[in-house]
């Protein structure tokens, strides 16, 4: 039950940033929209942060679900991860970046270490405090130019492909490379 209201929760705000500003969405309209009790979803999710946390963990589902060729280079482990989870987002773009917009960037990027967790246990990387710190880095970079690359992604997985290298090449440097 606490699944399915979240789940539910998850796609009604994810419905109403995108069709209002997400300042002006209340827990209530959540609930009102997802067709879920109030109560209920209150004692779930007590707040809209709540709510977006289940938003962001099922972005980081998809980057969790990939199967990876055994030998696979962690590079193209990461890179499959990061871009799962931004195609998980892309249909949902006009609401995330509302969101993000009425946040702010310092709101926004404290999920980012999560992310880069997931992304990195995703793709069968340790997440050292160095890799951690380096993939919050790559993921923050990624996402700015995410936000004005709509269609095929280009710009997107150039960029990601690029700070990747970067990153492997300066853990490297330091001991903790992958």
């Amino acid at each position: 039950m606490t699944d399915d209201i979240l789940d539910r929760a998850a796609d009604a705000a994810l419905a109403l940033a995108a069709d209002q500003p997400w300042p002006s969405v209340s827990l209530r309209d959540i609930a009102v929209k997802a067709a879920v009790p109030f109560p209920d979803l209150y004692a779930k999710a007590r707040s809209r942060l709540a709510v977006l946390a289940r938003v962001s963990e099922r972005f980081d589902r998809a980057a969790l679900e990939i199967d990876y060729p055994p030998g696979s280079a962690a590079h193209d482990r990461l890179f499959d991860a990061a871009m799962a989870r931004l195609e998980a987002m892309e249909p949902h773009r006009t609401a995330l970046l509302n969101m993000a917009k009425a946040e702010g960037p310092l709101v926004s990027a404290t999920r980012f270490p999560s992310i880069a967790r997931a992304m990195l246990e995703a793709a069968g990387v340790p997440a050292t405090p160095p890799r951690l710190l380096a993939m919050t880095a790559v993921w923050a970079r990624v996402v700015q130019v995410w936000r004005d690359d709509e269609g095929a992604l280009n710009r997107t997985m150039a960029e990601l492909d690029k700070r990747l290298k970067q990153m492997a090449e300066r853990l490297g440097k330091i001991g903790a490379g992958f």
